[in-house]
């Protein structure tokens, strides 16, 4: 499994969602992308990191009762290659997934969250290729939660494949995310869960 997806490999679509069917079924936790043609692996999130997403989370229910923050949901991404993608969560009208496959239409979608992961490929995969791929796909806000950085950056505005606007705000600052989320992050707890 994993020299498959550390090499990069170009596939189509339709092989690269047989794959991934047959290795979640073969690993549990199996979890992989298709960036810019090619497959790539992501790691299984530690503690300090389901934590993360647990905060933001009870932060979108407590404020936006009406969205969900789903950290489940697989993307159709990118229209040149098709790719897919599995963002750490993505908060999107509570329905806006039912009826829907394992990869899903990413039009409802109004912001996708990643965490950084402590492995080599965080900096290429979260830092370059995600902010490209969901900008291309029109995904409104695209939000680092980064932990290696100790910061927050949020990209907004996506315009001809790529994010027009991109904010830094260190953990323990205020950060506003601005609509069509509408929410403002205390993010002093978040120094809790660096790791």
């Amino acid at each position: 499994m994993t020299a498959l997806a550390d090499r990069p490999h170009i596939m189509e679509t339709e092989h690269f969602e047989e794959a991934a069917r047959i290795l979640a079924r073969l690993e549990e936790g199996a979890r992989l992308e298709l960036i810019d043609g090619k497959v790539k692996s992501k790691p299984m999130p530690d503690g300090d990191h389901g934590r993360i997403i647990q905060w933001l989370l009870r932060i979108c229910m407590q404020h936006r009762p009406e969205l969900f923050l789903d950290p489940n949901q697989g993307l159709k991404a990118e229209t040149y290659r098709k790719g897919r993608l599995r963002p750490d969560a993505s908060l999107v009208p509570c329905d806006a997934f039912v009826g829907q496959g394992e990869w899903a239409d990413p039009d409802p979608v109004l912001m996708v969250v990643e965490v950084t992961s402590h492995d080599s490929d965080t900096d290429q995969r979260d830092r370059v290729e995600k902010p490209r791929a969901y900008a291309r796909t029109g995904i409104p806000l695209y939000l680092l939660i980064d932990r290696q950085a100790c910061q927050l950056v949020l990209y907004s505005e996506p315009d001809d494949g790529r994010y027009e606007t991109v904010h830094t705000a260190p953990f323990g600052k205020v950060l506003h995310l601005p609509d069509p989320v509408g929410l403002t992050l205390d993010t002093e707890q978040l120094k809790d869960w660096v790791g």
